[in-house]
């Protein structure tokens, strides 16, 4: 039988659980997709998170050992269907441009997950005054909102628009309203 969660203390070992678990599984995805991606940037940005998620374990498990609880994890549904949604971009076999720029959109859903999980835990080691614990999460969540922001950059920076291909988007002469408007019959 499970030990019910009774407390703010119990609330956050199970997110750690959690977080520990999402980890260690991204630790097994993102080689994937640094193999698939086509771009050298992103390949090698896929590549650095990785190096970084391995001490996102290691910071999990040195947080486990300050508030002295084993390591442990909780299976996180949710990470296993956003990996699942990149291991699906990557069986569709688009074309090389948009394949990158898809592997980017399922990235950005994984590093927003990522950056909930830790602001949370964070905010609850904080009200626990687990000084140190907090310290290591917010180091996590820096290196995770850094890895959004860098999937963005390299979607702005020519990803997406090479994803274009070949089409032509014909906005008009500035300030001409390139289609009429639909009448509509008012019932007059």
């Amino acid at each position: 039988m499970k030990t019910p969660i009774k407390n703010l203390n119990d609330a956050l070992i199970t997110k750690l659980k959690a977080l520990y678990d999402i980890e260690t599984q991204l630790v097994k995805a993102l080689p994937k997709m640094a193999k698939k991606a086509t771009d050298k940037q992103l390949r090698e940005a896929f590549e650095r998170h990785l190096s970084e998620t391995e001490i996102h374990v290691q910071r999990l498990e040195e947080c486990f050992e300050l508030i002295e609880v084993k390591p442990g994890k909780i299976q996180a549904d949710a990470i296993r269907g956003l990996i699942a949604d990149a291991e699906w971009i990557i069986k569709e076999k688009p074309l090389p441009e948009t394949l990158d720029a898809m592997l980017i959109a399922a990235a950005s859903y994984i590093e927003h997950y990522e950056i909930a999980g830790y602001v949370t835990a964070s905010r609850w080691s904080r009200t626990l005054d687990y000084a140190q614990v907090t310290e290591l999460l917010e180091k996590t969540l820096d290196e995770e909102g850094n890895a959004a922001d860098t999937l963005i950059d390299l979607a702005d920076g020519g990803i997406d628009d090479r994803a274009m291909g070949n089409i032509a988007v014909d906005f008009g002469e500035p300030g001409e309203v390139p289609l009429e408007p639909l009448e509509e019959d008012m019932g007059e």
